[in-house]
C-alpha cells in the first residue's frame, strides 16, 4: 500500500509540475506585458520553483565528455566493462591518455545513483584511469535475478577488481569507497589480503564511512540503534508495483531514504529553495541553476533491496560487526589483520552529520598489523557529509591527498 500510495502522489504532482512550468513559461515570457508588471515576476519564479520541486525524476547522466590535462582538452567515453543484475562496471576512458593510476571509485548503494559523485569522478579523471560502480534502481530487477545482499555487494566489489586486473608493478588498482560502501570495501580488502588475492587493491581509501558507528554517534546512527530489526522489517519495507520490471520484489523505497535525509536539515533545505526563488524574482539565474543542478542530482533517488537494507543495519549499526570481529562473509570471519600491504587513508569531515568522526578512523587501528607507514587519517576542517567528495574542498584540499597517497604507494 506504501509503494501505491507514493505512486500515486507522484503521478499527481508530475502533472501539476507540468501545468506549473507552463504557466511559468507565460508569466517570464519577454513577450508578455505581465513579465515586468505587478507580481508577474514574483508568480512565474514560484510556479518555477514549485515545477521544479514536484518534477519526476529517472537516473541523471553523468555527462562527462571531456577532461582537461595539463592544459589539453580530451574526450571522455563511458564504457561498460562488466554488467550484472544489480550494477555494472563503468569506465571513463580518456582518448588519447597513455598510463595513469587505475582509480576504482565504489558509489553508495543508498539510495541515489552513482551519479551523485558526478564531481568525485570530474576531479579524478586529469589524475587517474577512472571506473566507479554503477549501481541498478532495485525495482527495475526482475525477480527471476534473485536477491542482493551484503555479501553479494563485497562479492561485485572484488569481480569487479578482477576485470580491472591484476596487482602488479603499475598496473595495480586502486580504490576509493565513498560513505556506506566503505564497509563492503574494507571487507573486501580483507577478505582477499586474506587470500592473497593478486588484484587486492594497492590502496583504499575510506571517505565518511560507518566501520564503527560506535564513535561519534549520529542521528542516523541513534535511529538504527534504537528500534528493533523487526520494526524496520515492519515499517520501511515495500513491494515493488506491477508497473515496474522489479514488480513483487521487497524493497527499502528511495523515496523514504530521501524523505529522511531531508528531514534532518529541513530547515536548510527551505532555506534553499526560498534562495533560489529570490534569485529567479532578480533574474538570477545562474546562481538559481545552481541549486536547480544540486537538487535535481539530490532528488534522483532509487530504491535497495530489501535483504541488502536489512542486513546492513543489523550488521553495521545494530552488532558493530567490523569493530568487534565478528563480522563473516560467506560463513569466513572478516579479519582487518589480515590487512598487511593494502595502503589505508581514513578521511572524516569535520562538519560530517551522518557519519561521526572516528567512525572511518577506526579502520586504521582495526589493521593493527599493517605498518604505520601504509596509514594516513585526515579530518577535512569545515567539512560536511557531502563536502568531503564533491565541492570546493573535495577538489582543492581533499583530492589532492587521496593523488599524493595513491602516488606514494602506487
Amino acid at each position: 500500500m506504501l509503494y501505491n500510495a507514493y505512486e500515486m502522489q507522484r503521478s499527481m504532482l508530475a502533472g501539476a509540475s507540468a501545468m506549473a512550468n507552463f504557466g511559468a513559461g507565460m508569466l517570464q515570457n519577454p513577450t508578455n506585458p505581465w513579465s515586468y508588471f505587478s507580481g508577474g515576476p514574483v508568480l512565474g519564479s514560484a510556479l518555477e520553483v514549485f515545477a521544479h520541486a514536484a518534477a519526476p525524476r529517472g537516473k541523471p547522466e553523468f555527462g562527462l565528455d571531456t577532461t582537461v590535462i595539463d592544459g589539453k582538452t580530451f574526450p571522455v567515453q563511458e564504457e561498460i566493462i562488466v554488467r550484472k543484475p544489480f550494477g555494472q562496471l563503468k569506465r571513463f576512458a580518456r582518448d588519447g591518455v597513455v598510463g595513469g593510476p587505475k582509480l576504482l571509485i565504489v558509489a553508495p548503494m543508498s539510495g541515489h545513483y552513482a551519479t551523485l559523485l558526478r564531481g568525485t569522478v570530474e576531479r579524478m579523471l586529469p589524475f587517474a584511469d577512472v571506473y566507479i560502480t554503477d549501481w541498478r534502481d532495485a525495482k527495475l530487477v526482475p525477480l527471476s535475478d534473485g536477491s542482493f545482499d551484503l555479501d553479494d555487494y563485497i562479492d561485485y566489489i572484488i569481480e569487479f577488481l578482477e576485470a580491472i586486473g591484476a596487482n602488479e608493478g603499475e598496473g595495480g588498482t586502486h580504490m576509493l569507497a565513498v560513505c556506506q560502501p566503505s564497509v563492503p570495501c574494507y571487507a573486501a580488502a580483507c577478505v582477499m589480503s586474506a587470500d592473497n588475492h593478486p588484484c587486492r587493491p594497492k590502496t583504499l581509501t575510506l571517505m565518511g564511512g560507518p566501520i564503527d558507528t560506535r564513535e561519534a554517534p549520529t542521528a542516523v546512527n541513534t535511529l538504527a540503534t534504537k528500534r528493533p530489526h523487526a520494526w524496520f522489517e515492519q515499517n520501511v519495507i515495500a513491494t515493488v508495483p506491477m508497473t515496474y520490471a522489479g514488480a513483487g520484489r521487497t524493497v527499502y523505497p528511495g523515496f523514504l531514504q530521501l524523505a529522511g535525509f531531508m528531514s534532518m536539515n529541513l530547515g536548510s533545505h527551505m532555506i534553499s529553495h526560498w534562495e533560489m526563488f529570490k534569485h529567479l524574482v532578480q533574474g538570477d539565474d545562474d546562481s538559481a541553476d545552481a541549486t536547480k543542478d544540486f537538487y535535481e542530482e539530490y532528488r534522483s533517488v532509487c530504491d535497495m533491496t530489501s535483504e541488502f537494507y536489512l542486513q546492513t543495519i543489523e550488521v553495521v549499526f545494530q552488532k558493530h560487526a567490523i569493530a568487534n570481529g565478528t563480522y563473516t562473509h560467506r560463513g569466513r570471519p572478516v579479519d582487518p589483520a589480515a590487512i598487511t600491504d593494502i595502503a589505508l587513508l581514513a578521511i572524516e569531515g569535520e562538519r560530517d552529520d551522518i557519519s561521526g568522526l572516528g567512525q572511518t578512523k577506526a579502520a586504521l587501528s582495526l589493521a593493527n598489523q599493517l605498518k604505520p607507514s601504509m596509514k594516513k587519517y585526515m579530518m577535512a576542517e569545515g567539512a560536511g557529509h557531502y563536502g568531503i567528495f564533491n565541492g570546493s574542498k573535495w577538489r582543492t584540499k581533499i583530492a589532492p591527498v587521496v593523488e599524493a597517497w595513491i602516488s606514494a604507494h602506487a
